[in-house]
């Protein structure tokens, strides 16, 4: 996979790292010559000093080539052309943009952002869940928001605890992925039994978030 990521600082860095050690072809442009310096010398990647909202500059990226763009820098409106120009000019099959002000999530999806993140949504949304519910954690949002995949530890008075999962109606457009029991990672079946202290990892639609939620928890979500 052909990969360019426009912006600076230690998420770039690593994000190419990461992508690097996969086997992709990573292209990196940023617009601060000393930084594209360091990247140079550290990592297994090509890297352009420029400006990514130049269309000349992703052209001389590999734009018409690339797979995926991603434009990361701290300026929505920079993210925002950078997407455009590699969706439009180039027509880049894929393209994510990070949004920086919430308020800008609509726009994003609207111009046709193939993947518009608010880290600043997640956040709230991870400690929103966190305040409601001590025994969710690590939830993610998938799929552009429609899915999210979540760690519920079931408490001993959960209404589900000793219940065999074949017995367990879930709601439609809700699975359990695995268990996690003293370390142990298991795989469910009709008759596997849920314990207290059981650790779960449940994929669900949005739509149906709230009643897996209280199934597990019988607590009702604000």
């Amino acid at each position: 996979m052909r990969v360019i990521i426009v912006g600076g600082g230690k998420v770039v860095y690593f994000l190419a790292r990461q992508f690097a050690s996969k086997g992709h072809k990573v292209t990196i442009v940023t617009d601060n010559e000393e930084e594209a310096g360091a990247f140079s010398r550290r990592l297994k990647a090509t890297v352009l000093p420029g400006d990514g909202s130049d269309p000349g500059v992703l052209e001389e990226a590999g734009a018409r080539r690339a797979d995926v763009v991603l434009a990361l820098t701290a300026h929505d409106q920079d993210n925002l052309a950078v997407c455009q120009i590699a969706r439009r000019w180039y027509l880049v099959p894929r393209t994510v943009g990070l949004i920086n002000d919430p308020e800008n999530e609509e726009i994003f999806r609207k111009l046709g952002v193939s993947v518009a993140f608010s880290a600043t949504q997640i956040i709230a949304r991870i400690l929103e869940e966190r305040a409601d519910f001590e025994d969710i954690s690590n939830l993610i949002p998938v799929a552009e928001g429609g899915i999210t995949v979540s760690e519920v530890v079931l408490r001993t008075d959960s209404p589900v605890v000793e219940q065999e999962l074949q017995h367990i109606l879930f709601p439609e457009g809700a699975l359990l992925g695995g268990i996690i029991r003293d370390s142990e990672v298991i795989v469910p079946r009709g008759g596997t039994r849920l314990l207290g202290g059981d650790r779960l990892i449940v994929i669900s639609e949005s739509d149906c978030y709230d009643q897996l939620l209280h199934l597990l928890t019988g607590e009702e979500s604000e």
